[in-house]
């Protein structure tokens, strides 16, 4: 005989499934907390890797950080912002601190930076695929990733941003400027 019954009701919604998943895990549960873990990695890896230059093993060691750091302070959620909000500051935090203690000035290429994105091999390439945006953007000078990638792909602020890196509102203008002119440089926009 056909079941003309409805379906149950599909399970409660994510930010639902967050909220009980993040007490159940500050209780001890470890399976909740791999169900958020699960949940949340592939996104906040995928951040870190661009903050971390596209290098993928400093990517998963400071997404193995933020889920350690995750793990002790989940007990202190205060559950005033989504889970997945809370995961991805701390994340960034992580990612900066990390940042930091390589000193951003060390690694940076410097006002030269244009010269050498410039004379970087050309390579046959459709301006408009982002496998080039992605090679670009892991050619910049980190200062200025971190700022575009915060601002232009995360959404922030320059305040937020001034205060994470600890740089002048100024300062982040400037770098997210520098990012932007290095980019159009590498592929190839004139305008």
């Amino acid at each position: 005989m056909l079941d003309t019954t409805m379906p149950a009701a599909a399970s409660s919604s994510p930010a639902v499934d967050d909220a009980a998943l993040a007490r159940a895990a500050a209780a001890g549960d470890t399976h909740a907390y791999e169900r958020i873990y699960r949940r949340h990695s592939p996104r906040l890896y995928a951040l870190l890797w661009r903050l971390c230059g596209g290098n993928a093993t400093r990517a998963e060691d400071v997404l193995q950080e933020t889920f350690i750091q995750a793990w002790r302070k989940l007990p202190q959620f205060r559950f005033e912002s989504a889970l997945a909000t809370w995961l991805h500051r701390l994340a960034v935090n992580t990612a900066l601190m990390e940042l930091r203690a390589t000193t951003f000035e060390s690694l940076d290429i410097g006002e030269t930076g244009m010269e050498v994105l410039a004379g970087m091999a050309d390579t046959p390439r459709c301006q408009a695929t982002g496998m080039d945006l992605e090679r670009a953007l892991l050619a910049l000078p980190p200062r200025a990733r971190a700022v575009l990638v915060l601002h232009d792909i995360e959404g922030w602020k320059h305040q937020e941003i001034a205060v994470e890196l600890q740089m002048a509102v100024g300062s982040s203008k400037a770098q997210l400027h520098r990012a932007r002119s290095l980019l159009r440089t590498r592929l190839g926009d004139t305008q």
